[in-house]
C-alpha cells in the first residue's frame, strides 16, 4: 500500500473479504470452508492493516487521537454485536448465515471507500522487498502453526520444537535482509524511536492479556458457574462496552496532551483490573464480576488509542502503511500467543490443584479447580501487565531526559 496506493489496497480488501464470505456460505465441506476462510482472511488483512493509516492520513495530527479512538468505539461495538447476531442467526437460521450476512456490509464497505476514502498518492520510489516479505512470513507462519499445535501436541515434542526453531532461522534471515537491501519491507530503522518501539511492545502485551482473558472468562462463566452461550456474551460484552465509551475520550485527551501519560494511565488501571479478577470465586455476584472486568475495559479504552496515535505519529508519511501493518501483526502475535501461553498456563494450574493429569483436559476438571487455576493465570497476567507498566515508565522518564539534553 505504501507503493501502490492505500485506497486501491484497502478497497480491493472489502471486494476478497466479501467475495470470501459468499464462498464460506455455500461451502459444503469443513476442508472448503476452511480453504475459503483463508480467502476471507486475505481481505480481512487488507482491510485492518490499513485502517489506522487511512485515518491518519485523513485526519490532521491534532485530531489524530480523536479520530482513532472513535476508530476504536466502532471496534468494540462491532465486538458486542457480532456474537450476539450471530448467535441469533445460527440459533434460527443456519451457520452458513453468519457468513452471507457480511455481502451486503461488504457492498456497502466497498462502496463507501470508492466514494468517501481520499486517495493520497504514494511518496517517494519505493520497490517491494520480495525476500524479506518471504522470510517474515516463514517465520510468522512456522510460530503461529506451533502456537496453535503446541497446547494439543506439547510444546516439547519434536515437531513443535523444529517450528519454533524454523521460525527463529527465518526471524534471523529476514532481519539480516532488511539491513542489506535499499528498499526493506520494514525499515529497522523505525525501532531506534523509542516512542514507537516502546508503545508497539505495550501494544503486543496488552493484546496477550485481552486474548487470555476472554479464554478464560468464557470458561469461568460456562464451565464454571453454568451459563448459557448467551448470558456469557451479555457479561463478557462488558470488557468492549467499556472500551468503547472511554476510548473517544483518551484519545481526545492524547490529542492535548503527550500521549505517553495518558498509556500509563491506562497500563495502571489495567493491571489493577487483571489482578482483581484474580480474586473472582464461585460464590462472586455478578456485581462482583462486573466491578473486577470494568477495570480492564476501561483501562484498555484510555490506553489503546492514545498508543496507536503515538506508534503511527511516529512513523514517516510514506511508512504509514508499514506501520499500520506491525500494529495489525501485533495484535494478531500477541492474541495468538496469550491464548497458547495463558492456556497452558492455566491447563498446568489445573493439574497441579487436581494432583494430577486431569482426564479429558483442564475443561474436565471440577469447578473449584478451574477457578483456583484461574486465579493464579490473572495474576500472573496482572504481574506482566506491571512490567508493561514498568517500561513505559521508563520510557517516559528517557523522553524527558533526551528533552532535557536537547534544551
Amino acid at each position: 500500500a505504501d507503493i501502490r496506493g492505500k485506497k486501491r489496497i484497502y478497497g480491493w480488501g472489502f471486494v476478497v473479504f466479501t467475495v470470501g464470505s459468499v464462498l464460506c456460505g455455500l461451502s459444503g465441506t469443513i476442508y472448503m470452508l476452511i480453504a475459503m476462510r483463508v480467502l476471507q482472511a486475505v481481505g480481512a488483512a487488507m482491510i485492518l492493516a490499513l485502517g489506522p493509516a487511512i485515518v491518519i492520513e485523513a485526519f490532521p495530527n491534532s485530531e489524530r487521537g480523536t479520530a482513532l479512538g472513535i476508530t476504536g468505539a466502532i471496534v468494540s461495538i462491532g465486538i458486542i454485536a457480532g456474537p450476539t447476531i450471530g448467535g441469533v442467526l445460527i440459533k434460527q437460521l443456519s451457520w452458513h448465515w453468519i457468513f452471507i450476512v457480511n455481502v451486503p456490509i461488504g457492498i456497502l464497505g466497498t462502496l463507501m471507500v470508492w466514494r468517501f476514502v481520499p486517495n493520497v498518492p504514494p511518496t517517494g520510489d519505493q520497490r517491494f522487498d520480495y525476500w524479506g516479505a518471504f522470510t517474515l512470513f516463514v517465520s510468522m507462519l512456522t510460530l503461529l502453526l506451533a502456537l496453535t499445535l503446541g497446547p494439543d501436541r506439547g510444546f516439547t515434542s519434536t515437531e513443535i520444537l523444529l517450528l519454533f526453531g524454523l521460525s527463529a532461522l527465518a526471524f534471523v534471515a529476514f532481519i539480516l535482509i532488511e539491513l542489506r537491501v535499499p528498499a526493506p519491507m520494514i525499515n529497522l530503522q523505525l525501532f531506534r524511536n523509542t516512542l514507537f518501539s516502546v508503545n508497539l511492545s505495550t501494544g503486543f502485551l496488552t493484546f496477550m492479556a485481552i486474548a487470555g482473558t476472554v479464554l478464560l472468562l468464557t470458561y469461568y462463566l460456562q464451565d464454571t458457574r453454568a451459563l448459557d452461550v448467551q448470558q456469557a456474551g451479555l457479561l463478557l460484552a462488558v470488557l468492549p462496552a467499556a472500551l468503547g465509551i472511554v476510548s473517544p475520550i483518551s484519545g481526545r485527551i492524547s490529542d492535548r496532551v503527550n500521549p505517553r501519560p495518558v498509556t500509563v494511565v491506562g497500563l495502571l488501571v489495567m493491571a489493577i483490573g487483571y489482578w482483581a479478577l484474580s480474586t473472582l470465586t464461585l460464590e462472586s455476584t455478578v456485581l462482583r464480576y462486573v466491578l473486577c472486568l470494568l477495570p480492564v475495559g476501561l483501562g484498555i479504552g484510555i490506553f489503546q488509542s492514545p498508543n496507536n496515535s503515538a506508534i503511527l505519529g511516529a512513523a514517516p508519511r510514506n511508512q504509514l502503511g508499514t506501520a499500520s501493518g506491525l500494529l495489525a501483526v501485533s495484535r494478531t502475535l500477541g492474541q495468538t500467543v496469550g491464548l497458547a501461553v495463558f492456556g497452558a498456563i492455566w491447563a498446568a494450574r489445573a493439574v497441579h490443584y487436581n494432583g494430577a493429569p486431569v482426564r479429558g483436559g483442564a475443561t474436565e476438571a471440577t469447578p473449584a479447580i478451574q477457578v483456583a487455576a484461574m486465579q493464579d493465570t490473572y495474576q500472573l497476567i496482572a504481574l506482566m501487565m506491571g512490567g508493561a507498566l514498568i517500561i513505559a515508565l521508563w520510557a517516559t522518564y528517557h523522553e524527558r531526559r533526551m528533552e532535557k539534553a536537547g534544551a
